[in-house]
């Protein structure tokens, strides 16, 4: 079970080895990001902080018809805690969602359970069927996740790839203090010891020589995640990168001079009016061209990996990909 650190709980210690310290280690997860942007769109963002996002998510799911309920059926809001079957700690740095998902249909029976009272129904109904009720979750996962967050992907992977960068320094300065000094208020490092403010526990828990894993996630905020009692995975900490006040915020993009001299101004204006995702129309609206002239620098842009394409419903948006964001970057800090 995954649970929600929060002030008001009781305090729980973590105790590391010298074996826990060596195997610590960061992870990204693009199937824990479906699951926490799903409690957003459920009402989890008190604070808005993701309100841009789940402004225009709600209408493209909307517009493409997904049936979401073996998917949301698993997770409720309030949080008590997230079955643990349903995101397992990666394996590797950064793996793909297709990764995940093949994990996910390849889940054993025995750890299709839960102790949250709203996500009972939910696992009741995949061990009813195991095989075809993972697989048909697993479907739904890939389905929301090209309408809702692959789009946004390389802007979210960005924010947190910076912050593995800037942990894996304040390691390689300080150590293990260092690195969890300003984690989060909720964290506090002592003598080997990482104290921690739970919701569900207290008292002391031992790593056991497996270590901490660390996945910052953009849509925890403002929490962290825990899962550190279960003998099945790795103790796992999920939590707000640093920066993701700036997430969804909307600079203006302009037309690089030097971005023009190489792609041509119509391509470069293209790339930086997709800041964030749009379909044709919105983009030939905004550079006052033809929508099919647009379709083809649109074309031209995805052949050279610049640009992608997901479809919501009858309706197809663009975004920059992770080198169309790496290229961009490059433009504007010449």
């Amino acid at each position: 079970m995954v649970h929600q650190l929060q002030a008001r709980g009781g305090l729980l210690e973590v105790e590391f080895s010298a074996e826990d310290v060596a195997r610590t280690r960061f992870a990204v997860s693009p199937l824990w990001e479906v699951v926490a942007s799903v409690r957003v769109l459920k009402g989890a963002d008190e604070q808005g902080m993701h309100r841009w996002w789940a402004e225009r998510v709600r209408v493209q799911l909307a517009a493409a018809k997904l049936g979401l309920a073996p998917l949301s059926s698993l997770i409720t809001v309030p949080t008590v805690g997230i079955p643990g079957f349903l995101v397992p700690p990666p394996t590797t740095p950064q793996p793909s969602l297709d990764v995940e998902l093949a994990a996910l249909r390849s889940t054993a029976f025995a750890l299709l359970r839960t102790t949250s009272p709203g996500a009972q129904a939910g696992v009741a109904a995949l061990r009813e069927d195991p095989e075809r009720g993972l697989s048909r979750l697993a479907d739904v996962i890939a389905a929301y996740w090209e309408v809702a967050l692959a789009p946004y992907w390389p802007r979210i992977l960005t924010l947190l790839e910076g912050d593995i960068m800037y942990r894996a320094k304040r390691f390689a300065e300080g150590g293990t203090r260092r690195l969890f000094d300003d984690l989060d208020p909720q964290l506090t490092w002592e003598s080997g010891t990482l104290q921690m403010e739970h919701r569900c526990t207290r008292g002391v828990r031992q790593l056991d020589g497996r270590g901490l894993l660390l996945v910052p996630s953009a849509f925890t905020w403002p929490r962290i995640f825990s899962t550190l009692g279960s003998e099945d995975w790795q103790p796992t900490l999920r939590y707000p990168p640093r920066g993701i006040g700036t997430l969804w915020e909307q600079r203006p993009q302009p037309c690089s001079n030097a971005l023009a001299g190489v792609l041509g101004r119509t391509r470069a204006l293209l790339l930086a009016e997709l800041a964030a995702p749009a379909s044709t129309t919105d983009l030939a609206r905004r550079i006052a061209i033809s929508a099919g002239g647009v379709s083809q620098h649109l074309t031209a842009l995805r052949e050279a990996g610049l640009v992608s394409a997901h479809r919501t419903g009858r309706v197809v948006l663009y975004a920059r990909t992770s080198v169309g964001e790496a290229l961009m970057g490059a433009a504007r800090s010449t």
